[in-house]
């Protein structure tokens, strides 16, 4: 079970958020949970055009920090691309459910973007280990920051609801985890929406079959005695370094850092200059 860190427990506190008792039921029971407006319009409207422009800068190399995926845009390490992102790793209301869900001891594992586009982004249902693990021992959990209003038809995430405290993976239960499930659910809300949710239930993209593209970012916590997606040690960039606060670098778990040898300088330095150009570095 994890413990309290209680060197940071004072800024746990400060942030002003406290999850109902009736929440607190409906995440352990259903193993997810939706806050409205987490972001303004306005912030939607700047996320989406920003990833896009990214995804163009880019080209061929998006997405590689992490992985690509044929009809998908994806980007990866969204940390160093740009200071609007830091809201994904740093809402309080986001914070104060992923810690309900693991404890307070978690650090930012990877913040990606995935645009799924027309025609494409079914998953398999699966959960993001490749472990099982007991109710009280979770290690990970995910957010969905919504960039477009999801619906039914435009590749929503699908999760079954509960399947996190089962101790099972999809891959051994299900003939076919590609099928759908007769108890999945569909997480469909309107732009600047975010769900959070137990990266131990069984969860997956869905098929975009609407006309358009369907973005959101990914905001990926663990618990810090678990590996990261992306070391944020190995990608920080000085420059990023400088602009985030004590919070902010204990959050990524980079406190203390004097040195810097971004794990992609020599093959991306060119293109971190474009992305940075215009950014507020």
């Amino acid at each position: 079970m994890n413990t309290i860190n209680t060197t940071h427990e004072a800024e746990i506190e400060k942030t002003g958020f406290s999850l109902s008792d009736k929440d607190r039921k409906s995440i352990d029971v259903n193993g997810y949970f939706r806050i409205d407006n987490a972001l303004s319009p306005a912030q939607v409207v700047a996320m989406r055009t920003r990833l896009q422009e990214i995804v163009d800068i880019e080209g061929d190399d998006a997405g590689l920090e992490v992985h690509t995926e044929v009809g998908t845009d994806r980007l990866g390490d969204l940390v160093n691309k740009d200071p609007m992102f830091d809201i994904c790793f740093s809402h309080p209301r986001v914070l104060g459910t992923v810690r309900h869900m693991l404890g307070n001891d978690i650090r930012l594992s990877a913040l990606n973007s995935r645009t799924a586009l027309p025609g494409y982004g079914r998953h398999g249902l699966h959960a993001d280990s490749g472990s099982k693990v007991q109710p009280g021992e979770y290690e990970k959990a995910m957010s969905i920051w919504l960039l477009c209003d999801f619906t039914e038809d435009n590749g929503p995430t699908r999760v079954v609801p509960g399947s996190h405290s089962w101790g099972k993976l999809a891959a051994e239960e299900m003939d076919d985890p590609n099928l759908d499930h007769p108890d999945q659910i569909y997480l469909t809300g309107k732009a600047g929406t975010c769900f959070v949710f137990n990266a131990h239930i069984w969860h997956g993209g869905t098929m975009n079959n609407s006309e358009e593209k369907r973005p959101a970012i990914f905001a990926f916590f663990g618990r810090r005695d678990v590996s990261q997606s992306i070391d944020q040690k190995k990608y920080m960039r000085p420059e990023t370094y400088e602009r985030l606060d004590a919070t902010a670098r204990h959050m990524l778990d980079v406190e203390g850092m004097t040195e810097f040898s971004p794990a992609d300088f020599d093959r991306r330095s060119d293109q971190y200059k474009r992305l940075n150009k215009d950014s507020a570095y």
